[in-house]
């Protein structure tokens, strides 16, 4: 997807995107700075993104890739807008009948009338069509 004549790229993104550079043949990953790194634009690199936290608003993240001609000259830039979205299991823990969203029982399970934890139930049966 780069431009013609490209020959190098730099990212710039916004503080709450992690971005990696993942290059063809090499195991290892390079986390990539907020800014200030290009990177030879070699084919079967791939920019990995993702954010650890919901964001507040929506399109409030961002990642920009620019890409560089022979001489180091800016050719054109991409971009892309990212919402996090939290996604969280709450569950009656404590089996009282109110859901908490975290509840110290949520991470383990005891068995009984007096226990503790989210009762799964779970449909294994093969539907008959």
């Amino acid at each position: 997807a780069a431009p013609v004549g490209a020959v190098s790229f730099g990212v710039k993104h916004t503080e709450g995107v992690s971005v990696d550079v993942v290059s063809r043949g090499r195991e290892e990953v390079e986390p990539v700075p907020s800014t200030g790194m290009r990177w030879p634009l070699d084919e079967g690199t791939v920019l990995r993104f993702s954010m650890s936290q919901a964001s507040a608003e929506v399109n409030d993240n961002k990642v920009t890739v620019s890409f560089y001609g022979e001489e180091g000259k800016p050719i054109t830039q991409a971009g892309v807008f990212l919402t996090g979205i939290g996604i969280s299991l709450d569950v009656d823990a404590d089996r009282d009948g109110v859901v908490e969203r975290n509840s110290p029982n949520k991470a383990s399970w005891t068995w009984g009338p007096e226990g503790h934890g989210a009762i799964l139930l779970v449909s294994c049966d093969k539907p008959i069509p």
